[in-house]
């Protein structure tokens, strides 16, 4: 029989939980839990087990935010230390996979249900069967990975693709990045594609024109959708040119023609304004190779469960049940 398989995706705040028969997530079984009333993850595995009938677990899968080294996780914004053995004596099982929170939606791309995708820049011609896709997560943080499909399953390598400089490309694209560098001097990506990166945009628009910053992370999107803000619709101006920039040069490294995805509640945000304008115009603004980028189309991944959804097949492809 299939085994039932305990899925999980941390989160700097929550942690979510649920169960799995083979590559099939059970969502009626998705439970939340605040990582801050709980010692650890063993602790939350304990909580979570009785409420969902004390099942027998054949696998386990966690995703985790933070950079995974040699099966250890560390956590970035939590002080949580996340291994294999963990994991295993947490669910009571010997099969088990970690991943780096950004790798489990590349394992979900192709098996999340339509009606949590919303086309941004449509192709020519629809994704290649087979071929590498991308996903690029815009959220608290910025990261990006090739999603590869092989003979021995599907590979989704680690990246830390937010900390690469950012590209300047203006007088007005350097003055930014002198205002969002770091005490090392160093402006990345991230400090620009975030949550955070947003507010930093937008007080640097305040302070280039002398306006007063009010508003904080998703008041700055709703006053751009209302253009109740100029600083606030320059701000998600520049973020989305900057996006498809940097969404267009990771593209022209990896070659998806699978298809781009975005991931991320920043990028969900801003899924109306998405589709029109500045993504697009930085996503295709290659020179010569402007007409290239056509063939990657841009998805949005507005299914927050595209995590839980690809542990459980990972884990399926690797246990084999």
């Amino acid at each position: 029989m299939t085994h039932t398989a305990l899925i999980a995706d941390i989160g700097g705040t929550n942690t979510r939980l649920a169960l799995a028969r083979g590559p099939e997530l059970d969502f009626a079984s998705i439970q939340r839990f605040r990582n801050a009333e709980f010692p650890d993850f063993e602790a939350v595995v304990q909580a979570y087990l009785p409420q969902v009938g004390a099942p027998e677990i054949g696998g386990a899968c966690v995703a985790a935010a933070g950079p995974v080294v040699d099966g250890v996780a560390e956590l970035t914004n939590i002080d949580w230390t996340l291994d294999i053995a963990t994991i295993a004596r947490a669910a009571g099982c010997a099969g088990v996979a970690l991943l780096n929170d950004l790798q489990a939606p590349g394992h979900a791309i192709g098996h999340i249900d339509p009606s949590g995708l919303v086309p941004i820049i449509a192709a020519p011609e629809p994704p290649v069967a087979g071929a590498t896709a991308l996903v690029v997560n815009v959220g608290t943080g910025f990261n990006a990975v090739p999603v590869h499909v092989t003979p021995g399953g599907r590979f989704v390598p680690p990246s830390e693709s937010g900390h690469v400089n950012l590209p300047i490309r203006t007088e007005a694209d350097l003055r930014l990045s002198h205002y969002v560098d770091d005490s090392h001097g160093f402006p990345a990506v991230e400090e620009v594609l975030s949550g955070r990166g947003l507010e930093n945009v937008y007080r640097w628009h305040c302070a280039e024109t002398g306006a007063a910053p009010e508003l904080r992370g998703s008041e700055i999107i709703a006053a751009a959708e209302a253009a109740r803000s100029p600083q606030a619709v320059a701000a998600v101006q520049t973020f989305l040119r900057f996006l498809g920039t940097v969404s267009g040069n990771l593209a022209l490294e990896h070659l998806p023609f699978g298809g781009v995805y975005l991931v991320g509640g920043v990028a969900v945000g801003l899924a109306q304004m998405l589709k029109v304008g500045a993504f697009a115009e930085g996503f295709r603004d290659k020179g010569r190779f402007g007409a290239f980028m056509a063939d990657f189309p841009v998805t949005l991944v507005r299914d927050d469960r595209a995590p839980l959804i690809g542990c459980a097949w990972h884990l399926h492809e690797r246990l084999g049940a």
